[in-house]
């Protein structure tokens, strides 16, 4: 069994865009993009583009404080070890960065099998207001099929887990949708809606992932 988690919206309350658009006073621009990609009102890697382009110079200690932000949703550490646990393969497949997933984890002490994720390139001590990484054309249903190959599982055998328009494609391809407080646009397309890590372990230990 496979679980699949976005990240910024699902296991993150932060939006790792707008943090770092508060260190250089774009984070009100940010939100706007954000909330229409998420709406599926402009194409996620236009969107992505966009807002990277705004941190151009910012300074890379900057962009590490925050990372430092990042905090998981309430319960979150807790649902990602009871599915450990239990032998489920978990992955986080999200278009924000490795970076700030990685201190998330790493603040709540627990770990995951996979993450995909993206990359702001760094030079001269400073961003390059440019995007690296596999989910910016490329598309999570892409990213969760390869996990099911690598791992030997069948697709009909994951679980995805999301609230966005970018979530759309693994969502509509796992064996299990199911929306985290999902943007209006995303609802339709979920098996099942939480908005709480309480329910959502209600729902893994409905359906026997947990």
């Amino acid at each position: 069994m496979i679980v699949a988690f976005d990240f910024d919206g699902t296991l993150s309350d932060s939006e790792m865009t707008v943090l770092l658009g508060e260190r250089n006073g774009t984070a009100a621009d940010m939100a706007d993009i954000t909330e229409r990609a998420m709406n599926d009102e402009i194409e996620y890697a236009e969107s992505l583009r966009q807002r990277c382009a705004l941190l151009e110079d910012l300074p890379d200690e900057e962009a590490q404080a925050a990372f430092d932000e990042v905090r998981l949703h309430e319960g979150a550490a807790g649902v990602i070890h009871e599915l450990r646990a239990a032998g489920v393969y978990v992955a986080i497949l999200t278009g924000g960065f490795e970076r700030g997933v990685a201190r998330a984890l790493e603040r709540e002490g627990v770990e995951v099998d996979a993450i995909v994720a993206n990359r702001l390139p760094v030079e001269d001590g400073a961003l390059t207001g440019e995007v690296e990484g596999p989910l910016i054309e490329g598309t999570k249903d892409d990213a969760l099929e390869v996990l099911a190959a690598v791992v030997g599982e069948d697709l009909s055998d994951t679980v995805a887990v999301g609230d966005g328009a970018n979530d759309l494609p693994m969502l509509e391809v796992a064996g299990l949708a199911v929306g985290f407080d999902p943007k209006p646009a995303v609802a339709p397309s979920c098996d099942t809606i939480v908005d709480s890590m309480a329910d959502l372990a209600d729902v893994l230990a409905t359906e026997d992932v947990l």
